[in-house]
């Protein structure tokens, strides 16, 4: 079966009775089954997917069919669907299966798309290369000797390797633009309040959002239009109407003659531009853009932002202390892993060696040193350490303050700009273990993309470059809160003519 890349063009095959669900998604299948070395998935919904692909053959035929009949979607292993396997690549819920679905798994089933199954990630989201899963790394389709960035690695990889039409993430600190940037496709985080996060298991809950990853921004504006709006099930979700956003965007992009609707107005931050860790070939192409945006009329302005150096420490102390406080409720006491004597050890060969558990500290102590990986636990530490008495007010009150001071420095620019234009990663995919060594170097590759997550605001990275070396990389837009329908709208623009 021929390769889609878009969702108009499976559905233009699916009602012309070209192709029809089940066969789509079987091949889907078996494309997944020949790259099973990229590991991209831990589970694939064989069963489900196509019993679902059966029912919406049936409602094609009888002119039925919701708004993403045919697209078939990939959800991240941190992302509940009833009845299915649930892990967030962890051993500690290994084998655990969710008793229901996340608000977004819900839309998107009752829009008729066909969710295919569940893909590798860092575990508990906490990566930015997918190398701490507990159940092997991802590796970039592009060159298998690199990352795929993290921590929605595998969602990355599988749009980008053709083994679904689109997928499903979670972004806390960059974990969708960061692989969508490493692996050539475009990935979305909405505004904090935008999509529900009920059913998401939660790494730091006033960071996460769950976006889209897909290979073109029509499909993430018609995903965004499915999974958007008020839930019952989530408080901080915002109850604003959801746009429209697949009309919005046709009406709002381009004009027939193929230039823009209209002209923007877009900072450059010149701390990111002239950042001496960004790669010299990224730079260049920002300011390729840079220039041809100014030709064409728009309003391109290098702008101060004096905060760039505070993004990470205050992004990794407000995380991991909520972090801290998210993953206490896996003990081993009611669900996931629970260690009972030596024999359950899960790096111990000789059970022998280690004591029975004699009480329920115990119990708790084992569970979780066995079932957590070395950065959960150590981003746990940490959390628990800036929440501790004497610290507190040194730490987490602190960066509580700077992340405030972050928000309105950002929201200042933005009263004056349309979009903020900067890069989405310092440089291209990495190969493994280059920097996981070293975490400090990895918690930098989040520089860039930390800033939409510690404000709330929408960003998107676009595969807009394609480097010396031979792998893509993306370039970042940040927009106003609630203004995805203007920023789908002018990536559009972008990946068209740039």
């Amino acid at each position: 079966m021929k390769t889609y890349n878009t969702l108009s063009e499976v559905q233009s095959d699916l009602y012309s009775n070209t192709i029809n669900c089940v066969a789509l998604t079987q091949s889907y299948i078996n494309r997944i089954k020949l790259n099973s070395h990229l590991n991209a998935f831990l589970e694939v919904f064989e069963k489900s997917a196509i019993e679902k692909a059966i029912l919406v053959d049936a409602k094609i035929k009888n002119a039925r069919a919701g708004k993403l009949a045919g697209m078939v979607i990939a959800i991240k292993d941190n992302i509940c669907y009833k009845g299915h396997k649930v892990s967030a690549s962890s051993k500690i819920l290994e084998g655990f299966e969710s008793l229901y679905s996340a608000t977004v798994v819900e839309r998107i089933l009752a829009e008729d798309g066909i969710i295919i199954g569940r893909t590798n990630c860092d575990e508990f989201a906490m990566g930015s290369s997918n190398e701490n899963s507990a159940f092997g790394k991802v590796l970039n389709p592009h060159n298998i000797k690199c990352v795929p960035g993290g921590s929605s690695g595998g969602s990355a990889v599988a749009v980008a390797a053709d083994l679904c039409l689109a997928a499903l993430g979670t972004d806390t600190g960059g974990s969708i633009r960061q692989p969508a940037s490493f692996c050539g496709v475009v990935g979305l985080k909405p505004t904090y309040g935008r999509v529900s996060r009920h059913g998401a298991i939660a790494y730091a809950s006033s960071f996460d959002q769950i976006g889209p990853i897909t290979k073109n921004i029509d499909d993430a504006a018609l995903l965004m239009e499915v999974i958007s709006g008020k839930d019952e099930y989530d408080s901080t979700v915002s109850s604003a109407p959801v746009p429209n956003y697949s009309k919005e965007l046709t009406a709002n992009s381009l004009l027939p003659s193929g230039t823009a609707a209209k002209k923007y107005r877009v900072a450059v931050l010149n701390n990111c531009i002239e950042s001496s860790g960004l790669d010299s070939e990224i730079k260049l192409r920002i300011n390729e853009i840079i220039k041809k945006l100014k030709a064409e009329g728009n309003i391109v302005e290098v702008v101060d932002f004096p905060y760039l150096d505070y993004l990470v420490p205050s992004y990794y102390v407000l995380t991991t202390a909520e972090a801290s406080s998210n993953l206490a409720r896996y003990a081993g006491i009611t669900y996931g892993y629970r260690s009972s004597n030596g024999s359950n050890n899960l790096n111990i060969t000789n059970a022998n060696e280690v004591p029975t558990a004699a009480s329920l500290d115990m119990v708790y102590k084992k569970s979780r040193s066995e079932g957590f990986g070395t950065e959960v636990k150590r981003r746990i530490m940490l959390g628990t350490f800036v929440l501790s008495s004497g610290y507190y007010d040194a730490y987490y009150s602190k960066g509580q303050k700077v992340r405030r001071i972050i928000k309105n420095k950002t929201d200042e620019i933005l009263k004056n700009y349309d979009f903020i234009l900067l890069p989405t990663t310092p440089g291209t995919a990495f190969e493994f273990g280059q920097k996981s060594a070293d975490p400090i170097a990895m918690y930098l590759e989040d520089i860039f993309t930390v800033q939409a997550n510690i404000t709330g605001l929408p960003a998107i990275s676009l595969p807009l470059g394609k480097h010396s070396n031979g792998l893509p990389f993306g370039i970042q837009l940040m927009a106003k809160s609630f203004a995805e329908s203007e920023l789908l709208s002018f990536s559009k623009l972008l990946m068209a003519n740039y």
